[in-house]
């Protein structure tokens, strides 16, 4: 398998590997914050390692290129405020307000906002394909969130998921854009950098609580080091997450890669399953078969488009 197709089936295989690696991040951050950590002190933790680990491969990356970097610091900018510290401060802000669940449903509305960001901005108008896969994919991710039992909404709350929302959908925009010439390691450690600046000033001003212990975290019954959880969090979910969230955009562009991410919510269930013996319902599962299901009609919805990327 060569040309397009190959590089279709590296995009996809990245894009899957992205989305288990930080789906992750909810199992581990759980054992920290069972200790007493606060979510802040967990975000910021988890981006400042993975941008001390991140950013130096991106300045080798460069090569020199240091021009190419001051060219784009508007796109590093934008990636690190919105896709990174933006999407995440926004969505802890929102479950301070609401149930993860709800919570979670409002900000993977992003891959529909990313589809019409392209019908929008490229004039990509999607294919009945990718429609009938946004709906069976949409069905699917309530299920898994298992909210058919009925939620109370909470107004700011839902404003803050939305604001969740749009850092997802900046993140997929951003990391399939080719035509600035950023390497994705570039990308990924100048964002990374750009938010952990951003989150260590809203946690010296107050904004955001950075509480932390050295309390072993439990996971399956079993005790681990609470360093061992946070190099988890740098290393596995943030660091490797984005590196390969970013080349996966830019293989499938950011309508399909937004949609094979949805299968983060799945991988969770699963994972928390394993990590913190949270059974998963029928429900949940018969849900992880319907986002199955929506990835593949949107995979061949893309597959007949036009190849552009979004």
């Amino acid at each position: 398998m060569t040309g397009p197709d190959s590089r279709a089936a590296g995009g996809l295989a990245l894009a899957v590997l992205s989305a288990v690696s930080f789906s992750l991040s909810g199992p581990l951050a759980r054992g920290l914050l069972d200790t007493g950590w606060s979510p802040g002190a967990v975000v910021s933790a988890r981006i400042a390692l993975a941008a001390v680990i991140v950013a130096p491969f991106g300045a080798r990356s460069l090569r020199g290129r240091w021009d190419l970097l001051r060219r784009n610091a508007a796109v590093v900018l934008a990636y690190g405020v919105l896709a990174v510290a933006g999407a995440q401060f926004c969505y802890f802000s929102a479950v301070q307000r609401l149930q993860v669940g709800p919570a979670l449903l409002i900000e993977y509305t992003a891959p529909a906002a990313v589809v019409l960001w392209s019908w929008l901005r490229e004039g990509q108008r999607p294919r009945p394909l990718t429609v009938v896969g946004t709906v069976i994919a949409g069905l699917g991710l309530v299920a898994v969130l298992d909210l058919f039992s009925g939620v109370e909404l909470d107004g700011i709350g839902v404003l803050w998921a939305l604001g969740a929302m749009v850092g997802a959908a900046a993140y997929f925009v951003l990391s399939a854009d080719e035509d600035n010439g950023l390497p994705p390691l570039a990308l990924a450690g100048g964002g990374l950098l750009v938010a952990a600046v951003l989150l260590g000033a809203l946690g010296a001003v107050g904004t955001l609580p950075l509480e932390a212990g050295n309390d072993d975290a439990v996971y399956g019954g079993r005790p681990v080091p609470w360093f061992v959880s946070v190099l988890g969090l740098g290393l596995v979910t943030a660091a490797f997450a984005y590196v390969t969230g970013i080349a996966a955009s830019r293989r499938l562009g950011s309508r399909l890669a937004s949609f094979v991410a949805l299968l983060e919510v799945v991988s969770a269930v699963v994972l928390a399953w394993v990590l913190l013996d949270e059974l998963p319902r029928g429900i949940q599962l018969a849900g992880g078969a319907l986002v199955l299901t929506g990835v593949v009609v949107v995979r061949a919805g893309e597959r007949v488009a036009p190849p552009a990327i979004a």
